[in-house]
């Protein structure tokens, strides 16, 4: 008969963190410099391009023409470049019609993406599944660019700033996730309302959307940044130059590379014209710094507002 010993269990000394540097743990000062040392080559490397263009767009024509292109650090720093692209001209124009579409599309899709996604989170309102079906269906059958343009243009749309709002007003995800986090809204809150009386306007504006602040302030950017950025419409559907967005200029002058005549900017009689990288660098510091001024505000609702939309449902 065999007898069995109790085990005793066995014992391990702590697990030792893995290093890359040999015989260092990640708490000590070697391994805090190598991270530290990682991190700021990040930084340098994703800010340099930023500082090159920034520099560029404040350069002389001396200095821009002796470095051959773009300047790392301008020695008299001038906003020439600037002057001459927001005193008039094509670039002043493009800027009022991105930030015109912008707050507009924003708006209206918030309004509808807001409206859309609170019936769609009401179980048993009017053609719930159906829409919902539609909506689902919309992200997986995406229509060409064929029909999207004889759809424009049978609407009348053609060279007008609602081609570049309508098309793109619902997007589908954005929608989703603000069901989602619609229906996370304890339902509790929402029957006591409707019990003392409130309508289904009220319930929306006086309890959903006060809780749902962070959901719907990141769906607003991410609103915000594609009309801020979109040009494939405006190259579609806009003929007019004089109505081009801010992107269409982008991509035309600086990424196509074509030069800007002395009628497309407004420079003082006898001032000559700056030079086109200053230009160029100018255009792009412009098409970038709302999103820039903006992001940080929106920032912190990131995660909270997204994650807990996209998790719940």
């Amino acid at each position: 008969m065999t007898t069995l010993s109790p085990t005793h269990p066995v014992r391990r000394g702590p697990r030792r963190a893995y290093s890359a540097i040999p015989g260092e743990t990640p708490g000590t000062p070697p391994w805090r410099a190598l991270k530290s040392s990682i991190l700021l080559i990040c930084v340098v490397l994703v800010l340099l391009p930023f500082l090159a263009i920034i520099s560029t767009s404040l350069a002389d024509t001396a200095q821009v023409t002796k470095a051959g292109g773009y300047v790392l650090w301008p020695d008299n720093p001038s906003f020439s470049a600037y002057s001459a692209l927001l005193s008039g001209g094509l670039v002043s124009k493009a800027m009022c019609v991105s930030v015109g579409i912008t707050a507009v599309g924003t708006a209206l899709s918030l309004l509808s993406s807001i409206s859309l996604a609170y019936g769609l989170s009401r179980p048993g309102s009017f053609g719930h599944k159906p829409i919902l079906i539609l909506l689902l269906m919309s992200l997986l059958f995406v229509p060409g660019v064929i029909p999207s343009y004889l759809m424009v243009k049978q609407l009348g749309l053609i060279n007008s700033y609602w081609s570049l709002i309508l098309p793109t007003m619902i997007n589908a995800f954005n929608v989703i996730v603000l069901r989602s986090f619609f229906m996370g809204i304890p339902k509790e809150l929402i029957d006591s309302a409707r019990i003392d009386g409130a309508s289904e306007l009220s319930i929306l504006t006086r309890i959903v959307l006060p809780l749902s602040k962070a959901s719907v302030a990141v769906i607003g950017l991410f609103y915000a940044v594609t009309y801020w950025n979109a040009f494939f419409n405006a190259l579609l559907y806009i003929n007019d130059a004089a109505k081009w967005p801010m992107q269409m200029v982008l991509r035309t002058y600086v990424v196509n590379n074509a030069a800007l005549s002395g009628g497309q900017v407004d420079v003082a009689a006898g001032v000559p014209l700056p030079p086109a990288q200053s230009l160029q660098a100018a255009i792009l510091v412009l098409s970038i710094v709302p999103i820039v001024i903006v992001y940080p505000f929106l920032q912190r609702h990131m995660n909270k507002g997204v994650m807990v939309g996209a998790v719940k449902g």
